[in-house]
């Protein structure tokens, strides 16, 4: 089971003892671990709460974590294009990074990469802040323009991901002056581009956001493999 970190937490742990022992009554031995996504693989810095239950008494050991080697959104995301594209199209140039490499694997061509169309004031704000910057970098008169402390954010470029969401309007690329397009935010989240999201591009969007980061998820499978 997955969910926020915050589920451990809740009601001073009374939601997570629960979780354990409703499991525990049915013979599970229950362990959980907040993981961090970008510490598994992911160029995210995702934090989520993991609930394991093995039947039996053999207790599930977490996969360890990697911190040396952290996945920056520069190398999910910089061989994709400012502009839309048309689903389908075929990449215009190599993959920059390993990350690209493995993300292409069996993909038939970029789609879901379909830009936001922006308001003129909203760009000329957006462009005045610097890569991995925020609204604290804007003028004090425009600080204020919206009025959510994760406003007017930028990716940084040479650090993973802050958490992707289900796609509101308050972070943007690192370099282009929009929020990051569905295939980019797929990107982050690990999805292979192989993987093509349907329905309205709001429902695309919440699809990403909403998901156990593929290769995080993988990293777990594997480990539960050999307890089964």
């Amino acid at each position: 089971m997955e969910n926020v970190p915050n589920i451990v937490s809740m009601g001073q742990g009374v939601v997570k003892d629960n979780i354990i022992k409703d499991f525990e009554k049915l013979g599970y031995t229950v362990v959980y671990k907040v993981l961090m996504a970008s510490e598994f693989g992911v160029p995210q810095n995702r934090k989520r709460a993991f609930f394991i239950g093995t039947k039996g008494k053999e207790e599930f050991c977490f996969p360890k974590a990697n911190t040396t080697k952290l996945i920056p959104s520069k190398d999910a995301i910089s061989d994709l294009p400012e502009k839309s594209l048309p689903d389908g199209k075929d990449y215009s140039v190599k993959a920059k990074s390993d990350y690209q490499e493995l993300i292409r694997k069996g993909s038939k061509g970029i789609y879901n990469h379909e830009i936001t169309n922006h308001s003129e004031q909203t760009i000329e704000i957006i462009s005045i802040v610097p890569d991995g910057g925020n609204y604290k970098n804007l003028p004090l008169a425009l600080q204020q323009t919206r009025n959510v402390h994760i406003a007017w954010t930028r990716l940084n470029s040479n650090k993973p991901s802050f958490t992707i969401d289900t796609g509101h309007r308050h972070h943007f690329h690192y370099k282009f002056n929009r929020i990051p397009t569905v295939r980019e935010s797929a990107r982050i989240q690990s999805f292979p581009d192989s993987f093509i999201f349907l329905g309205s591009k709001t429902s695309q969007y919440k699809q990403v956001g909403n998901a156990v980061p593929p290769i995080l998820a993988k990293v777990l499978a594997e480990s539960l493999k050999k307890y089964l």
